[in-house]
Formats: structure tokens, sequence, C-alpha cells
């Protein structure tokens, strides 16, 4: 099947580019890169910090245990583990490497230290500014849009580093408009694995190992091993696996993950049901391999509509993903992954996301089983049309509609829940 050679090279580096290593949640990990780089700027270890942060940071922040920290938490906690042990070459790993008598310095270091976390309201659902003064030197550092989107690096009022807008906005733009799903699907099937092999290796070891870490030790809620003890059934180890990965991640497992969107539970959630699902069924690695760009691209594509950070719950988009990639490994092709994604979408659309924490594992659990139940309606004949609730004619249609309730509909929603977290 011919595909169009510039539209091949741009799925593949959408897949390249979003499907990166990440080691705790992301958004902890970004502020800790933040640090690190203000910290190599000033030169020393600042005696004094201020930290400016949209409210979608404060939200994925505030209750996440940050990894490598000693089972620590909080804004405070990834700015001081950036600044005492960060790498921020590394990015995205910046605290992949932390010592145990590095982490031990972390209380002293707040108690000790002049720490003001504010909330900065300004365009970015995702921004971060961090200042650390050093006797009469200061340093600062400004990540916007994305978690490695370093925009300024100032030290002394000079200015060290400074992406123009414009640059920046070509840099970060994937051309996420040409995807669909239609095209989506006959990508995955004339894709030459070794274009995808790389990532999509590391997000089967990487992802699958934090899933057995989950399913092995105590981590937050145990919601993993609580559906595995009361259930069996594939679509039951589909879940736990893909919850447990995200009982470790959220609760201070350093292993890494492989991210979607840039977040770790999507990444998860969109590829972990997938591979238990061939694996249980002894299916081809080559068939799971182009299972995983479907379950990828549609997670990629949907959540573009929405946005990086929302009130909208990204693993019910990755549920949704998975789903897709379920039907994909059964056979199945547009058709069914449309009306897959149709279906899983009217289910739980919706559901807010309240932050990072133990409960994103319970609520991968929930997307999961809809992505699946999706895909099971379809097959036996059983579909939800035009006109059930916010669901549109076409899939194309419905991700739109989709993507307007998550941006414009749950704006205050979104305020409503960071004000709700924040308050005394």
């Amino acid at each position: 099947m011919e595909f169009d050679h510039k539209k091949y090279q741009e799925y593949v580096r959408i897949l390249n580019e979003e499907l990166v290593p990440a080691m705790g949640c992301t958004e902890p990990i970004a502020i800790a890169y933040c640090a690190a780089l203000m910290k190599d700027t000033l030169g020393n270890k600042p005696t004094k910090v201020i930290i400016n942060v949209s409210g979608n940071i404060i939200k994925n922040v505030k209750s996440v245990t940050v990894p490598n920290t000693l089972g620590l938490c909080g804004i405070d906690t990834a700015c001081a583990i950036g600044i005492i042990a960060g790498d921020s070459s590394k990015k995205l790993e910046v605290i992949a490497n932390v010592k145990v008598e590095e982490a031990l310095l972390i209380p002293d270091y707040i108690k000790n230290t002049s720490i003001t976390i504010n909330h900065a309201e300004n365009d970015h659902t995702l921004y971060i500014e961090i200042i650390g003064y050093f006797n009469n030197d200061y340093a600062k550092v400004i990540i916007e849009d994305a978690h490695t989107n370093v925009v300024l690096i100032e030290k002394n009022h000079q200015i060290v580093f400074k992406n123009d807008k414009e640059v920046i906005r070509k840099k970060l733009e994937l051309d996420h408009s040409i995807l669909n799903i239609e095209d989506i699907i006959k990508f995955a099937d004339i894709v030459n694995i070794n274009d995808v092999k790389e990532k999509l290796d590391l997000q089967i070891c990487y992802n699958m190992a934090i899933a057995e870490e989950g399913l092995k030790n105590n981590y937050g809620a145990n919601i993993g091993k609580t559906i595995l003890k009361y259930g069996c059934s594939i679509i039951d180890k589909m879940k736990a696996f893909a919850a447990s990965g995200s009982d470790a991640r959220m609760n201070g497992c350093d292993l890494p993950v492989v991210i979607n969107s840039g977040s770790g539970n999507q990444g998860i959630t969109a590829s972990v049901p997938v591979i238990v699902f061939a694996r249980e069924n002894n299916l081809s690695i080559n068939l799971l391999y182009r299972a995983l760009v479907v379950s990828n691209l549609c997670t990629i594509h949907i959540k573009h509509s929405i946005g990086k950070l929302s009130a909208f719950c990204g693993v019910v988009i990755a549920g949704a993903g998975c789903g897709a990639g379920i039907a994909y490994l059964e056979g199945g092709k547009f058709r069914e992954v449309a009306h897959t994604l149709v279906n899983a979408l009217a289910i739980i659309s919706g559901v807010v996301c309240d932050g990072a924490k133990s409960s994103c594992a319970a609520k991968i659990a929930s997307s999961v089983e809809a992505g699946v139940l999706g895909y099971y309606m379809f097959k036996d004949g059983n579909q939800f049309v035009s006109g059930d609730g916010i669901i549109k004619k076409g899939v194309e249609n419905t991700i739109k509609a989709i993507g307007e309730l998550a941006r414009v509909g749950m704006c205050e929603t979104d305020k409503e829940i960071i004000e709700i977290m924040i308050r005394k």
C-alpha cells in the first residue's frame, strides 16, 4: 500500500519524538531539570530560591513521590533534588543517578534555604520559572509548554540563552495535523519496523519492567495487586499490569518509563495492556510492534486535540488508544479501530485530572477496561452513535468534540480543581 513519503517521515518523527524515556512523574522531573540548569548557571547551590509555576504543574507535583528522594514529595523536594544532585544533561532522567547520601541532604537543604513557591498565572498550562540566589549573584531558568523546552537562561541580568518565540514554535511543532485514524492504520500496516523499533523496544522493556515491579512490591494503593487478587481473566491482567506500573511510578519507583505525549501514565496505558494481550495470545513480535504503533499514534492524535495539561484525564485517551491496539491485534482495520475509539471515548470521557498521585492507577484500570469494552462492543455488533451525548458522526468529528470539551468546556473545572488542591 502506498503512503506519501513526506507524511511517512513525519509519522516516524512523531513517534520517535513523543516516545521518550523519563524517570518519575514528568512534572516534578521537569522542575528538577529546571533547578539543575539554574544551579549550573549560578555555579553554586543557592541559599534563596523563588519558584513560579503554572497551576497544572502545582496539580501534578503536589502529591506524587519524587524518585530517589527517600519517599518525599512536593515542588520544594523536586527543586531541591535537582539542585543537590541533578545532572541537567540527562533532561527527563536528570535525577536517575542520585546517591542515598545526596537524598539524605534534602530535608536540611529545604529547612535552611528560603524557598518561595508562587502560582504563576499566565497563558501557559506548563510553566516553570526558577530563580536562585547566592551572595550577590542570581540565575534564572524558564521552561514553557513542554517539559524540557527551556526558553530563557539568565545570570546577573545577562542573557545566557534565549529561544525566539517563533523558533520555539517551529522547533516544538511536530505536524500533528497530518494524523488521522485512517492513515494511522495504513501507516501501521506498511511501516518499516526498523524505523520505529528502537523506541518500541524501549517501551516494551521499560514499561513492562515497572509494571512487574509494581506487582512485586508495595506501592501506593496497590491497585494492580488488588485487581489480580479478585480476577484472573486476560482483561484483568491487562488492567492490573497497567495499573501496577502507575502504582510504582506515582509512589517513588526509580525505574524509567517511555512516555507518550509528555506523560508516563499515558505511555504505560497505551502500551502495557497491548503487550500483555499479545503475549497471552502468543502473537508475533512483528504484529505487536504494529499494534503499538496504532495505540501510540491514536493516543498522540487524540491527546493533541486536548492539549498538554488540562482538567481532562489523559489516561482516558490512552485507554481508548490501547483498545485500538487490541482491535488491530485481532485483525481489525480502520472500521474496527474507529468504532472502538468512539465507543471507548463515549464511556468515560470527562474523568477529571486532579493531579498525579496514587489514584491515577485506578483511573488507568478503568480506562483500559473502557478501551477493551469499546472494542468488544463493536465486535458483538453494538456501538454508540451520533447524538449519544457528545458523540458525533465519524471518528475524527468525535475526536474534535472531545478536544473542545477538554480545552474549552473544562477550563473552569481545571481552575476549581487547582483551587481545591491548594486551598489551606
